[in-house]
């Protein structure tokens, strides 16, 4: 695996990549791998080309300086994990290489970026599409790898691709959970044990509203209001739990056919996001 720290070394690399005719696959990460982000990588190797790995602690996203200096940062372990997975390239800018002024770009407004969880971290998705959009610009992948379990980043990512008209193909995985149906998430170090054994609970309040939609029931307000409720009194500080149509996050109507099951929650010092597809036939 190479190892770059630059936009130039990066860009010479996949300059001769792309001369030759590899297609370049990317996985772009925040660090402190777990399961879920070499399930990424996994996806990307079932494609042909070079696959390309950044690892980026990325300011803009974090609403609060104490959050951004807390983030778990595990370079080594990180570096092993995607040396073992075979990964052809992996880059690790500083932050001046990433906003550097010679990275010009132009960053469009994407309307849910103020939604959801916009809603309660303002700034967040606006960092995001910031900063994707900027990795986009010098890594130039074909196509480019993201995990469900942050199904709102994923949504606007695919509208970033869209309204930019960038002919980069977005793959997504399927959330990676823990054996209890917890979702993997480098947020879960927060956890202390306590709040560990809880925190399945959110999965499975999300679970039960799939069963119960399974089963017929369309009242979705009365559906996010009785989850709310069930996670307040099994210890969470819900921000939200929203039924919205899969594709564009709108409002779910009585025969809206493919939904996502979505939901924010505090425990304790961390802030637990999940999410579940459904396909009502």
């Amino acid at each position: 695996m190479q190892t770059v720290t630059t936009v130039a070394a990066l860009r010479q690399q996949i300059t001769a990549w792309q001369e030759c005719g590899e297609k370049i696959i990317f996985v772009p990460t925040m660090g402190n791998l777990h399961a879920g982000h070499l399930a990424l990588v996994e996806h990307a190797k079932t494609f042909s080309g070079k696959i390309v790995c950044s690892i980026f602690v990325n300011a803009l996203q974090f609403d609060r300086e104490e959050d951004l200096q807390n983030y778990p940062r595990t370079l080594q372990q990180d570096i092993a994990a995607l040396e073992h997975d075979l990964v052809d390239m992996l880059f690790i800018p500083e932050h001046e290489e990433v906003y550097s002024a010679e990275n010009q770009i132009t960053v469009p407004k994407i309307p849910l970026n103020q939604q959801l969880c916009g809603i309660f971290r303002p700034g967040f998705f606006d960092g995001i599409v910031e900063v994707v959009t900027r990795l986009f610009a010098v890594v130039t992948p074909d196509t480019a790898v993201f995990g469900e379990k942050d199904y709102q980043q994923l949504v606007i990512i695919k509208q970033l691709v869209a309204e930019l008209g960038l002919p980069i193909q977005i793959e997504q995985v399927s959330t990676q959970r823990a054996k209890d149906g917890l979702a993997l998430s480098s947020r879960n170090a927060y956890l202390n044990d306590a709040e560990r054994i809880l925190a399945p609970q959110l999965y499975a309040v999300l679970s039960s509203l799939k069963k119960q939609i399974e089963e017929g029931s369309r009242d979705y307000i009365a559906l996010q209001e009785q989850a709310m409720l069930q996670l307040t009194k099994v210890g969470f500080r819900p921000d939200y739990v929203a039924i919205r149509a899969a594709e564009d996050l709108g409002e779910a109507c009585y025969d809206t056919d493919f939904i996502v099951i979505l939901a924010a929650a505090w425990l304790g010092k961390a802030r637990l996001i999940d999410n579940i597809l459904l396909q009502i036939t």
